[in-house]
């Protein structure tokens, strides 16, 4: 791999990512398939404990076991590694890797048998012991609401070669017109794979990262509707087709979707993003280095990267993007610089720092996602934010101002505050606006942007708890009968004709403008366990259980409130049910947030070039700790 471009692995690699196909044969053979499926292995069979079997390969640095921090934390850098404990017990008391501790509980007993020599000695060892360690919780048992989640959810997996390798965005028996529900999707697969990532089911997200890494394109294409080199497809279908004219056999065949079937044509930019961060999370829960370190999952890695980092006529850090080009896939006006699209770049390029094999042929990009990060964090904090000190500033802004040095840098005009913003944003708190252009600030509140830029830490601790006390203050707007608006407030009369086109679906608090989507619930579980506030969290998560099954699982809820189903939405939203299960998982085990969320990182606010100011200088450790704060 040293010194070769991303083309050169792609060609390296080529071999390692054919698809997998499959014969269907006769009858018989079918027959003779069904008698052998009674021995044939669990759908789901749990990985082997690495008690027994360590992972292969180099240990990468952030694959260190909890039970190894815990250790160099009380002892100092210069301690022997951490050794894990014979005791069994010892994983109750917090020595183990919490994610042994969690996925195979059953390996870890939590009492020994006595020794049959002396039944007196081993009743006092026993005693002494109960004393020295306490015994650990019963584990919660899974209410009734979750055993249906968990069946819904299997019923939905989808199976490519006999392997499971996702599943569909929707299951709904009673819908006859599929449309493209029953799809797999790369952003919507990712609860899906987090429910069974804590599960130990770890097999099906394996398979998916691998065979969606297949589907990538990589060739360069001149054709405008190609897809460009490195783009992740939006979702895939697995198809059954002849192999030969006569149809006396079959294969399947995987069918991406790059964006030319979707509604506006609109090339997916978040595959990507959200197929490195899902592969993180993998990585950290299973310690698969092998996975990691393969030449194809690292091209795949580098192609996405080299994608995002290409150059452009865009003078800012952000990615310049399109309407309809994230899980908001209609025109809503969140084209430029859209802030959901920004919080997942931070945190893909954030993930992929951590998991490039550093070589000859990655030097220079490594360079470039350092640059990008110190710059997009410096943007995103400096002039997405808004509370009411910054509104305030707006509000007395000059404008047409010329100078490297000017307040107003990209002439905000202080009439663009909307009337409603003025009595809405509270005395404490503040969110990150939904998009910044030149003459332009979008206002209306994003969920998903500012609970990834919490998570990813894209924003500074202060704004992230800032963030999270909006949420709270503003509960009735934001949460009411059903977590969580995905953008607040909607646009209505001649703004919703002209930014919309007179969009049917995405009538005023419907769909995605200003609809409650259930499965964002999971991303702020996410970010209220990464801030110290799982509270926020359960307080959601009850009221979303109290309605969720008896509404069938539906995508989404209209009205201002969140009180109806929404007109069009479908029963059974995959991602409606893993997230309410992935936020149940998440609060049951919060060390688990840790394979999604990313620290503060004060090396990166060091090394920003503040380009924008006159000196162009850099900004000191003292500096960053102040901006920090």
């Amino acid at each position: 791999m040293n010194g070769q471009t991303p083309m050169g692995l792609a060609a390296a690699a080529a071999a390692a990512v054919r698809p997998c196909r499959r014969r269907l044969l006769s009858s018989a053979s079918t027959a003779a398939s069904k008698t052998a499926a009674g021995t044939a292995t669990p759908l789901f069979p749990r990985l082997p404990h690495p008690l027994h079997h360590p992972p292969c390969g180099r240990r990468l640095p952030f694959l260190v076991s909890a039970a190894s921090q815990s250790q160099a934390s009380q002892t100092g850098p210069d301690a022997p590694p951490t050794h894990i404990p014979s005791d069994p017990r010892a994983a109750v008391s917090g020595n183990l890797p919490f994610f042994d501790r969690v996925l195979f509980p059953d390996s870890f007993p939590l009492e020994t048998p006595p020794a049959k020599e002396d039944e007196d000695a081993a009743a006092a060892a026993a005693a002494q012991a109960d004393e020295a360690v306490a015994p650990a919780p019963p584990l919660r048992e899974e209410s009734e609401t979750e055993r249906e989640a968990w069946r819904l959810l299997r019923r939905a997996v989808v199976s490519y070669c006999g392997e499971p390798v996702g599943t569909v965005a929707a299951e709904d028996p009673e819908c006859t017109e599929t449309l493209n529900y029953d799809q797999v999707f790369i952003r919507d697969f990712v609860p899906s794979a987090l429910a069974f990532l804590m599960r130990g089911e770890t097999e099906i997200v394996r398979n998916f990262l691998l065979h969606t890494l297949q589907l990538q394109s990589w060739e360069k294409t001149v054709d405008c509707y190609s897809p460009g080199q490195g783009l992740m497809p939006a979702s895939f279908k697995i198809r059954t087709v002849p192999l030969d004219e006569n149809n006396e056999g079959f294969e399947e065949v995987l069918d991406p979707d790059f964006g030319e079937a979707a509604i506006g044509r609109v090339a997916p930019v978040d595959s990507g993003l959200w197929w490195i961060i899902l592969l993180r999370a993998y990585c950290k829960i299973t310690g698969d280095n092998d996975l990691l370190e393969r030449v194809d999952v690292q091209t795949g890695i580098q192609l996405i990267l080299s994608l995002c980092l290409s150059d452009g006529f865009d003078m800012f850090p952000t990615l310049l993007v399109t309407d309809g080009s994230c899980m908001i896939d209609r025109r809503m006006g969140i084209h430029g610089h859209p802030l959901e699209i920004q919080a997942l770049f931070y945190s893909a390029l954030r993930c992929s720092r951590e998991m490039l094999v550093v070589n000859d042929g990655s030097k220079n990009l490594i360079r470039a996602v350092n640059n990008r990060l110190s710059a997009l964090s410096f943007h995103i904090r400096e002039y997405y934010w808004v509370d009411m000190k910054k509104i305030n500033e707006i509000y007395r802004y000059k404008t047409e101002e010329y100078s490297h040095d000017a307040t107003n840098k990209f002439n905000i005009y202080p009439e663009q505050i909307p009337s409603w913003l003025v009595d809405w944003i509270p005395e404490k708190g503040g969110y990150l606006i939904g998009n910044l252009q030149p003459a332009h600030m979008d206002f209306r509140f994003f969920s998903l942007g500012n609970l990834w830029a919490i998570a990813s830490s894209l924003t500074t601790p202060k704004q992230a708890e800032g963030i999270l006390s909006l949420i709270e203050e503003k509960w009735d707007d934001l949460v009411a009968n059903m977590p969580l608006k995905i953008c607040y407030p909607a646009m209505e009369d001649d703004e919703w004709r002209i930014i919309t086109g007179s969009d049917p679906k995405n009538t005023p608090w419907s769909y995605h403008n200003g609809g409650s989507w259930p499965t964002l619930l999971w991303q702020f579980t996410l970010a209220c366990i990464k801030m110290g506030r799982p509270e926020l969290a359960r307080r959601a998560i009850a009221v979303a259980e109290e309605r969720l099954s008896d509404d069938k699982w539906p995508e989404y809820y209209d009205t201002r409130s969140g009180r109806f189903i929404g007109k069009q939405s479908r029963s059974y939203q995959t991602w409606t049910i893993a997230g309410f299960l992935t936020s149940k998982m998440l609060l049951e085990n919060p060390e688990l947030a840790s394979i999604l969320t990313c620290d503060e990182d004060l090396e990166l606010l060091e090394g920003c070039a503040c380009c924008l100011s006159k000196k162009r200088t850099r900004c000191s450790r003292r500096a960053a700790k102040s901006h920090a704060g």
